[in-house]
């Protein structure tokens, strides 16, 4: 939850260290995580593996925040399920006392991801009005967004007819948030915004928790700086091939 700000376990910075070492070769252009402690580690210790971004301002979001759980917070897991089981509910849709319900979460999610979108669009806006060029990366296209998905993804890899212009991109952001909140921002893409996932994607993937560390690719499309219909493909989900 959000009230017990602890720092990451001896594990956790293994597991951050890892997926750091996963993403080194991916040029970031912006990097947001939630303030919570364990979150803004995590991010530090991923930027801190990357060939690129190791300077690179992470920009602390409130809205990036795990679910709060109320009165369940700092308490088991078995605890919460308890609650639940006595309240007639189940988790995750249990809402303990004090806690954010689903919808205020997706509700978070949804302002964050808006803003995301806005973000881009004001990047499209800035750029030099010349062909191929850029003011925020520099060298071939291939240099600038290396994704190490390819072993571990579907065929839902990015691709462009026009021979790999995919790589440039307005926007590669690092996102580092929490499981609870990530799943609801994923079903807010899946289920308001008709998200395209993988073929080999199943409901239980779907709707799982993602792993510590566990990495999600979304490609945003916003055809003419659209804001209200982004076209949204999920490369992978909760992938952890680092760990």
């Amino acid at each position: 939850g959000q009230g017990v700000d602890e720092p990451l376990s001896a594990t956790g910075f293994r597991q951050a260290d890892a997926a750091g070492l996963f993403l080194s070769n991916v040029k970031f252009t912006h990097v947001f995580s939630s303030d919570l402690l364990r979150a803004k580690q995590t991010a530090a210790a991923i930027l801190g593996k990357n060939k690129f971004c190791k300077d690179l301002e992470i920009k602390y979001d409130a809205r990036l925040r795990e679910r709060k759980y109320g009165v369940a917070e700092g308490r088991p897991l078995a605890d919460l399920k308890a609650m639940a089981k006595k309240a007639g509910e189940q988790c995750p849709s249990f809402t303990p006392s004090g806690g954010e319900t689903l919808d205020e979460v997706r509700e978070r999610a949804r302002d964050f991801f808006e803003f995301l979108c806005q973000l881009a669009v004001k990047l499209e806006q800035k750029k030099p009005d010349m062909p191929g060029a850029s003011s925020r990366s520099s060298g071939t296209s291939a240099e600038q967004f290396v994704f190490p998905w390819t072993n571990h993804c579907s065929e839902a890899e990015p691709s462009s007819e026009s021979g790999g212009s995919s790589n440039i991109l307005d926007a590669n952001v690092l996102v580092v948030s929490h499981g609870a909140y990530m799943r609801n921002w994923i079903g807010y893409l899946v289920s308001d915004l008709n998200c395209a996932l993988p073929a080999n994607l199943t409901k239980s993937q779907l709707s799982s928790v993602s792993p510590n560390t566990g990495v999600s690719h979304f490609v945003i499309k916003l055809d003419n700086g659209n804001l209200l219909k982004p076209e949204i493909t999920c490369v992978c989900l909760n992938q952890d091939s680092h760990l």
